[in-house]
């Protein structure tokens, strides 16, 4: 019997792009946000880490809204220009959303936000690509720090050892990562078994609007640079 056209597979996991209604609506929300709060900085972030971000932005949920997003979505939202801007000065933020950024809208003291940022810092293992900030080498000899049913598992990551009455040997030295050099994928995973951090999260801000100010805090920048760039 043929098979019907009708009888087609239907892939569960497919989501729909965000189109152009959810692009307005991330617009309209911070264009909004701009006429509760007293400031809006713009900072900048390295080694995200989603959970860790969203505990940094709950405890300031009460005085504050944070944006991440497409950069240029945020640009349209507070204007590129003097001409688009939807309140005096607000261009010049927008200028400086560039590369890992995002929006942070708050009622907050400015000396209590650069103190929440500043002492911000998170440790956690460092993912495939990222740059090893040490050399990591192990020695020949046994691997205490691993069972025996970990061996298989050594081994596919490239290390060279067996197991020697239960205990997992090391053959020959094995280096794990060089300095200054990206991580393999698995690099990465061994780090991750040792239990060697090598990622720190930060957050950096960039700048600061009022509507009696603006502020740069990022070195290199002034505002001759932004209103050139």
């Amino acid at each position: 019997m043929p098979k019907s056209k009708r009888d087609r597979p239907v892939t569960l996991s497919k989501t729909k792009k965000k189109g152009r209604g959810h692009k307005e609506s991330i617009v309209n929300s911070i264009r909004e946000e701009i006429e509760k709060y007293n400031s809006v900085y713009v900072f900048s972030f390295e080694n995200m880490r989603n959970l860790k971000f969203k505990e940094f932005r709950d405890k300031l949920k009460s005085s504050s809204r944070f944006f991440l997003g497409s950069n240029k979505v945020m640009q349209v939202s507070l204007g590129r220009s003097v001409s688009d801007e939807i309140r005096p000065g607000l261009h010049k933020i927008s200028k400086l959303i560039r590369g890992d950024s995002g929006l942070c809208f708050t009622n907050l003291p400015k000396e209590e936000v650069q103190r929440l940022f500043n002492e911000f810092e998170e440790y956690d293992f460092a993912r495939t690509g990222s740059i090893a900030s040490e050399k990591v080498e192990l020695k020949e000899g046994p691997l205490d720090q691993f069972t025996h049913e970990m061996e298989p598992f050594l081994r596919k990551q490239g290390m060279p050892v067996r197991l020697n009455r239960g205990v997992v040997e090391l053959v020959s030295d094995f280096v794990v990562c060089e300095e200054g050099k990206p991580l393999s994928p698995e690099s990465a995973r061994i780090l991750r078994l040792l239990g060697t951090k090598m990622a720190t999260f930060r957050l950096h801000l960039v700048c600061r609007w009022s509507p009696e100010q603006f502020e740069v805090y990022k070195e290199g920048l002034d505002d001759s640079d932004i209103e050139s760039s």
